[in-house]
């Protein structure tokens, strides 16, 4: 006994998400999904950062201006606390110092490129005997981006090349490089590198990972965000599907008696019109409700959910649709957590409504057990199954394990061995084991 799977998405219902691979073309969805792939070629940490609408377009002008003034001016004031015997910052020196921060501009794009770049054109500033300065900034810079990029084996060599090379100009090479009749460097200045050069990989190293790890639980939120969402919408379904399953149940059943008997017992036909009306008007009712909770997302909803108190309500529904349900209840009834009692109450009303449906039987059997740890619901009916109506594929059952299972709950749906149907479902109250279960 399960129930029909609708024809049509109910009122309210929401649409689910259009993959973006299946967007139609020309569609911002298909945009996206172009540009993404066309940033593919960025490192995963800066994808967000640097990528589509970011980092293609993204230039970084400010901060390279900074560091070319800096270098211009600040190698001005240290020329003058430096020896006499090196040469004059001339414009070869100033093309050079403006060399570095121009690389800068593509430290986003080209990383590897900009650190091996402003390496080269350090190295030849040193090498031609300029005064030290900070001329290293631009190095610093490219270097840091590289790292935090990923590019780590890159940024070792491009700061290896410089020092490896420093090494030599200033102790192999001296005699043959300007300017002339100067002597060979002084170590503390070869260790001075090495130093910030270990500190610049350590600082970019620590920047990348905790880059990395920022990322990483961003994209959890967003996955636990998604999952978030589709919980509402399959509540929302089968909340609407409960509803409107049982509901239009009643008023097909009691349309089909309404019709039958328009001509021989018009007071009966206006019996089962009238409940006809009654039914619609709870089910526009709890629609409305449904739908309440979308329109005003984050406040509570007015009306109390249903739970096992309307099971009276319920009854009488079945009793007008022609059956007859007789409930029991077994324990000392205790206050049920609002999710668990609705879904309690859901359980009971598609089980009534799969016997209204599908079973020959005009009586049906709730039993309600209260447990300290465990509430354990009990529908049967005598069958036998009448055959009308989709006998799989539906929505019914579905909803009802669904349903316990948020609650870490089971049902059990069958046959029995007299040729009846059981439904049983298990609700835990709290942790711990279950009770004996219902024979």
């Amino acid at each position: 006994m399960t129930s029909t799977p609708p024809s049509a998405d109910p009122p309210g219902a929401p649409t689910p998400p259009v993959s973006a691979s299946r967007a139609a073309p020309g569609s911002r969805s298909a945009s996206a999904s172009r540009a993404a792939a066309g940033a593919s070629w960025l490192p995963l940490p800066w994808r967000r950062r640097f990528g589509p609408g970011r980092g293609r377009g993204h230039i970084p002008w400010l901060s390279s201006l900074a560091v070319l003034v800096f270098q211009q001016v600040g190698t001005g004031f240290a020329a003058h606390n430096q020896r006499a015997d090196t040469v004059g910052l001339d414009v070869a020196a100033r093309v050079l110092l403006a060399l570095g921060p121009v690389l800068l501009l593509l430290r986003h794009r080209f990383p590897r490129t900009t650190v091996f770049g402003a390496s080269a054109v350090t190295l030849t500033y040193l090498a031609a005997g300029y005064p030290y300065g900070p001329v290293l900034f631009s190095v610093v810079v490219a270097g840091f981006a590289a790292l935090v990029a990923g590019y780590r084996y890159a940024t070792w060599g491009a700061l290896g090349m410089l020092w490896l090379g420093h090494l030599l100009a200033f102790h192999a090479f001296y005699r043959r490089l300007p300017p002339e009749g100067e002597g060979p460097g002084p170590w503390g200045t070869d260790l001075f590198m090495a130093v910030w050069m270990v500190a610049l990989c350590t600082a970019g190293e620590l920047a990348r990972v905790r880059l990395a790890e920022r990322e990483r639980r961003e994209r959890e939120e967003e996955e636990a965000a998604a999952r978030r969402a589709d919980e509402e919408r399959l509540r929302i379904a089968r909340e609407l599907h409960d509803v409107l399953a049982h509901s239009i149940s009643v008023i097909n059943v009691q349309a089909g008696v309404g019709l039958a008997l328009l001509d021989s017992d018009p007071a009966q036909a206006r019996a089962a019109l009238t409940t006809v009306k009654a039914a619609s008007k709870e089910a526009l009712g709890e629609v409305r409700q449904v739908l309440a909770t979308l329109r005003a997302p984050g406040d509570a909803p007015r009306a109390p959910a249903p739970g096992l108190d309307r099971l009276g309500e319920l009854t009488e529904q079945a009793a007008s649709a022609g059956l007859r349900v007789t409930t029991r209840a077994e324990g000392t009834p205790v206050p049920l957590p609002p999710g668990a009692d609705l879904a309690a109450f859901r359980v009971v009303q598609e089980a009534l409504t799969n016997i209204v449906r599908h079973s020959g039987s005009r009586t049906a059997d709730v039993r309600i057990r209260y447990g300290t740890d465990v509430l354990e619901l009990l529908v049967d009916d005598e069958g036998p199954a009448t055959g009308t109506g989709p006998t799989g594929g539906g929505n019914g059952l579905t909803g009802m394990r669904e349903r316990a299972a948020t609650f870490g709950g089971t049902v059990e749906a069958g046959r029995r061995t007299d040729g009846g149907f059981r439904v049983r479902a298990t609700i835990p109250l709290r942790s711990g084991e279950n009770r004996a279960p219902l024979q």
